[in-house]
């Protein structure tokens, strides 16, 4: 066999067009949609694709966006995590009420969340990995449990459903400048946390794309028993996926506890759902081992505008929901598509 036919069939090796190559990208579909939204709104209302108007559809896009991305690891690694939502209520209130009816400092009070929610992370991941049930009864039985603590807990310390008074807490003004303050920029107003999606965005595209980690979470998305098979500590790398997530939660629980200085104990209950639309939009497939973070990045922007757009251009806000299920069916026959054309490459 000569050197050229060997290239032909062995894929590592073989050249690839630069267009074929983008056309196997998992964020392809996501990247049109996020055009093809853009220029709708946009010309709907020029107050959308004004630097004010941007700045609104990033601020939700932040947030959702840095959930999006570790949901879409976990996803691409095979499972699900359905309490990340609540999660981000429940670290929240951990940081509102040690802060304000125990005297610690705001920033040993972030500590405290952060140390609950990864042991929710590593307790998820634990159980899933020993009892083999599905991560699906797993993380549902985790969110029925946290939103009980939620509520529970929240009642019986305040007598209401809600804990505020974060802002008189020692140390609240430097954590909120890092976590939730806002910089005035060219008319707009953009928050940190934009920052903070940019960069876990970034950190989870290296991490799957330059590092054994990244072929790790791949390998056991695709086949579990092969990737063991073949020497990937599998067990560890679940646990680690859903103790990622549990982190994630933990930010997006602690910019929006800061931003608000309050937290209501059905915080983030039906987000869960919003997060896996948009890594799904984003390029990740249900059944594992393929997807994107930025991929999945794209899909919680696609979000972002169309949750502001429907407002600039003076619709209803009732058809946001019905906006956001076209995008999802659209989206998994686009990936269906692309995961197929990538394979048929492959061959």
């Amino acid at each position: 066999m000569t050197t050229a036919e060997a290239a032909r069939r062995d894929e590592r090796v073989a050249r690839v067009s630069p267009v074929r190559r983008v056309l196997v990208r998992p964020e392809l579909g996501s990247v049109v949609g996020a055009i093809v939204v853009f220029a709708f709104f946009a010309a709907q209302s020029p107050v959308f694709w004004s630097v004010s108007g941007v700045s609104n559809w990033l601020d939700p896009a932040s947030t959702l966006g840095i959930m999006a991305v570790a949901i879409a690891l976990l996803m691409i690694g095979g499972e699900f995590d359905l309490s990340a939502g609540v999660l981000t209520g429940s670290t929240g209130l951990i940081l509102v009420t040690l802060a304000t009816r125990y005297g610690l400092d705001v920033w040993s009070a972030m500590a405290a969340g952060l140390v609950f929610a990864l042991a929710v992370g590593f307790l998820n991941g634990l159980l899933v990995v020993r009892t083999r049930l599905p991560s699906f009864i797993v993380t549902l039985g985790t969110f029925l449990m946290l939103q009980g603590l939620n509520l529970g807990v929240t009642k019986l310390l305040t007598g209401t459903v809600q804990v505020g008074g974060l802002r008189q807490a020692p140390g609240y003004e430097g954590a909120r400048q890092v976590f939730a303050a806002s910089v005035p920029l060219a008319g707009g107003d953009f928050r940190v946390a934009i920052v903070w999606w940019l960069a876990v965005t970034a950190l989870a595209t290296w991490v799957l794309m330059r590092t054994r980690a990244g072929n790790w979470i791949f390998a056991v998305g695709g086949n579990e028993q092969a990737a063991r098979a073949v020497g990937v500590p599998a067990a560890r790398v679940k646990v680690g996926l859903f103790m990622t997530t549990a982190a994630a939660a933990w930010l997006v629980g602690t910019i929006t506890a800061l931003r608000f200085s309050s937290v209501q104990a059905n915080a983030g209950i039906g987000q869960e759902f919003t997060f896996i639309i948009a890594a799904v939009i984003g390029g990740c497939l249900l059944t594992g081992g393929y997807g994107s973070a930025i991929g999945a990045s794209i899909g919680a922007l696609i979000f972002g505008m169309a949750d502001k757009g429907i407002v600039f251009a003076g619709w209803d806000a009732d058809w946001f929901t019905f906006f956001l299920g076209a995008m999802l069916l659209l989206a998994t026959l686009t990936n269906s598509l692309v995961r197929r054309y990538a394979e048929e490459v492959r061959r």
